[in-house]
């Protein structure tokens, strides 16, 4: 049996989300904009160079096309 406020909460929240922050975010973000003023961190867009110390996982698959790995049927010991 599911707990009423796990039912009640999403629902509520898909409500909100749905019908009223269209309707009370302009009113809402000037506010928010205030005491919310910092810029978010950005990421550097520069890669820091590999020194050879870094491990990265390795596959025993294959790897396909769009990078994903195929899990292979060799066993290995």
């Amino acid at each position: 049996m599911v707990c009423i406020p796990c039912i009640v909460i999403p629902v509520l929240l898909w409500v909100y989300k749905r019908f009223l922050e269209p309707i009370l975010y302009p009113f809402i973000s000037p506010i928010i904009n205030t005491f919310w003023t910092k810029k978010a961190v950005q990421e550097s867009g520069s890669k820091e160079k590999c020194n050879g110390t870094s491990k990265e996982p390795e596959h025993n698959g294959e790897v396909t096309a769009n990078g994903s790995t195929v899990a292979s049927d060799k066993k290995t010991d």
